[in-house]
This record gives C-alpha cells, structure tokens and sequence, in this order.
C-alpha cells in the first residue's frame, strides 16, 4: 500500500512539474485573459539575465506578437516608395518556431500601408496595429489589417484561408472626425476578442460601434446600439456587471459598456464620458469586477476608476494625475502598473503614486505569477519588483539595446519565452528557461 502511495505521488508530482514546463499561451492581446498577466514565472533570480536566442524583421507594424503552443505568430508590412504617398505592399502573417525563429509557413496578401482614409501623423505610423487572436478550440487565427481586412486563417493547414472581408468595403465606415487639435484616424487598430463562437471587432461604423462575427463562417451575428466612432485603442474587454457578461470599449469621445448576453447583444448599459486630443484615446480599459480603469495622455493627462451599474450609473471612485499614453494599464494585488516614460505603480484604493522609475519611453509591461514586472521599452528589457518593502522602484535586471525603433508593440512571454518587438519590425526573443 505505501508503494503504490508512493507511486502514485511519483506520477502526480512528475505531472506537476510537465505542466509547468510547458508554459502558458499567450493567445491575443494583453494574453489568455486579456489582462497581461500570466501564471508562468520569471525565472529570476538564476535565469536573469534571460538568454538572447534569435531575432528577425518581420515588417512594419505596431502589431504585438501572440504566442500558442510554441509557436509565434506575427504580422508585418512590406513595401517600397515614399510610404508617406501611402503605398500598396503586402501584409504577412508568419508562423515561427518560437525556440529557433525558423519559419514554419507565411501567408501575405495586398494591403495598403496605412488605411484608405487615413488623416494625420502619416509618418508616425503604418503597417498593421492590430494584434491576432488565436482561437483555441477550432485552432482558428484572426487578424485584422490596418485597412479593414478581417480575416480567418487555418492554422492547422499552414495557415489557409477560412474567410475574410473588408470592413471598409462592407460597412463604408466614415473618417473619424476632429475631437481636438485636427483630424487623426490611423485606420484599424483594435484587436479581435474571441467569445463563444463570435469574433468581435470595434468596427465604427454607422450600423455599430461594435460588431460580432461567426468565428467560423464570418457572417454578422449582431451590432452595438451604440454608433460611436471607434476609437484608437487595441480592443475591448468583457467585465461582468450585476451577474451579466457586459462589453467595456473605448471609443473616439467615451467610454461604451454594453451587454452581450444572449437576447441582449448590443445593448447599451452605460456610457461615460473620456476624450482626448489628437484621438489618442489609445490604452485598452482594464476591469475588476464591476470597475473600470481609464487612462490617457495629451490633454486628458488622468486616470480615473470608475464603478458600473447594469441600471447605467457611472460612479467614479477617483481620479489621478499620472497616466499612461500608449501602454494598456494592469490591475494587481490592489495596485496599477503602467508604463509612461517611467514605470509607474498607483494604489488602487486612491489613484496615489506609490512609486516610478526607470526610462522606458512609450512601452508596456506584464506580471508574472512570482511577482515580478517583466517591462519593455526604449529599447530595453527590465526586470522589476512588483511590491518592494520600502515602496521604490526596484530594478533586479536590465538588457539594453534590444531594438532601434519605438516600442509601440507590447511585450509577450508565454512558454519561457520573451519577445520584444518595435514598429519598424524588429523582434528579438529571449529565454528564461
């Protein structure tokens, strides 16, 4: 009796240790969850300075690599002429072995350089901005291009098209109009969130901020009530409010939240006021709970914690100075983590700066399940404490030089593996296994 105890605490302890080898996916934006933290660990203290084990152009874009069963997939544009002309190229979508970098298969197709009623800051950006979603009951992979193509590829089958249309061409979508210092529009630059056997998009179109897909035949399933212009960020959220799975989006002017239960698809819960100059309207909202957190640069320059009621009131708990432009903020053991040129870590109770530090540019960050800030930008890689005892940024490793370019795309790790990529589409991958 003792050995088959034994024995059987021999296979679960060996099962134990097989599961946390192979690491967790990081299947869309923001990973599994939407929310940029991951249940794998660091591997700090011995694997830090994590190993530089390739690197490879992939194109120009601001799109984030994703990374499924050990594999990377990528977007990237390619192109000649003066891009400020708006060029037509190709967007390709890779699929790289994500130990060795070797391309497993690629799929391109025609794809202008910036969207056909782009307005504004014509050279800060171009190529996709649009992070893939990888589905992973149906191994089904969606990405979205910067002029509207949305697409279904078979991962399974070297990546071969399952459907695609064009959002331009389908909902003729209006330019998005001035909110403040000129006109910007940057054409598609939210991420597809899979829920059930939808795939949904933030499309701006007169028929509906937001829309729903059948994941598998492409067909519109349901509209928004809410006809917002979408808005510049990369994606909405779902957030559960009074027991009903809700949607949280920014849009152009406001934050939009609304349901998607079944009967209900659509329907406006709430909507909160939230604008900036320029349409810069960029970091996705985080959530907990029923509460929302927003932030943003320029002229808005806050960040505020907000509660929602399915009745539709809005109550803001508080509201901060320090913000974030670019990167998507993360909500952890009662602090907000960000990254603003500094890293930055706010107490969620009161919106106050606990600490900052570093220089990281526009960048992002991530949490690991040990507690620790895996943070990129300015072309560095940092390692950093999440809650140090005496309440200061603590920085336990750096890598510098990793890239040339702004570091729009966010950092992923999934599997033991980092990978830090810049606009220009140069993607470097490190180990921590």
């Amino acid at each position: 009796m003792c050995r088959k105890r034994i024995f059987i605490n021999y296979i679960l302890l060996t099962f134990i240790i097989a599961m946390n080898a192979l690491g967790v996916d990081w299947s869309q934006w923001r990973g599994n969850d939407r929310n940029d933290i991951t249940s794998e660990t660091s591997g700090f203290p011995e694997k830090w300075a994590p190993k530089r084990i390739w690197d490879k152009n992939v194109g120009k874009g601001c799109t984030s690599p994703i990374m499924v069963d050990g594999k990377i997939y990528v977007m990237g544009w390619q192109g000649e002429g003066d891009l400020n002309r708006n060029p037509m190229g190709t967007d390709t979508l890779y699929c790289l072995d994500a130990q060795t970098g070797k391309e497993l298969w690629k799929q391109t197709y025609p794809c202008r350089y910036q969207s056909r009623i782009r307005i504004g800051d014509e050279s800060q950006y171009g190529g996709p901005s649009s992070t893939p979603a990888f589905d992973l009951k149906t191994k089904y992979l969606y990405t979205l291009s910067i002029d509207g193509d949305l697409r279904c590829w078979d991962t399974a089958k070297n990546g071969q098209l399952v459907w695609s249309i064009n959002l331009y061409d389908k909902y003729s979508i209006p330019q998005r109009p001035d909110v403040g210092r000129g006109k910007r529009d940057y054409g598609f630059t939210s991420s597809p969130l899979i829920q059930d056997d939808l795939i949904i998009i933030e499309v701006g179109s007169d028929e509906g901020t937001v829309m729903a897909f059948d994941k598998k035949t492409g067909q519109r399933r349901w509209a928004s009530e809410c006809k917002e212009p979408a808005g510049h960020t990369n994606g909405p959220v779902i957030i559960t409010i009074d027991g009903v799975k809700c949607l949280a989006t920014l849009t152009l002017k406001k934050l939009a939240v609304m349901r998607i239960d079944k009967g209900n698809e659509g329907k406006t819960v709430a909507e909160y006021h939230w604008q900036s100059d320029y349409a810069n309207n960029i970091p996705t909202p985080a959530v907990i709970d029923n509460k929302i957190l927003l932030t943003s640069g320029w002229n808005a320059k806050k960040t505020a914690f907000v509660e929602v009621s399915l009745n539709g009131n809005v109550v803001e708990i508080w509201r901060a100075k320090d913000f974030s432009q670019i990167c998507s903020p993360i909500i952890y053991n009662g602090n907000i983590y960000m990254v603003d040129e500094q890293l930055k870590c706010l107490d969620i109770t009161n919106g106050q700066t606990k600490w900052k530090g570093g220089n990281f540019g526009y960048g992002s960050c991530l949490i690991t399940k040990d507690n620790k800030i895996i943070a990129f930008g300015n072309g560095q890689l940092v390692l950093a404490e999440t809650n140090p005892s005496d309440n200061k940024y603590k920085e336990l490793s750096i890598i510098k030089d990793i890239v040339p370019d702004i570091c729009y795309p966010h950092v992923t790790f999934s599997n033991g593996i980092i990978c830090c990529k810049d606009k220009s589409g140069n993607m470097v991958c490190f180990s921590v296994k």
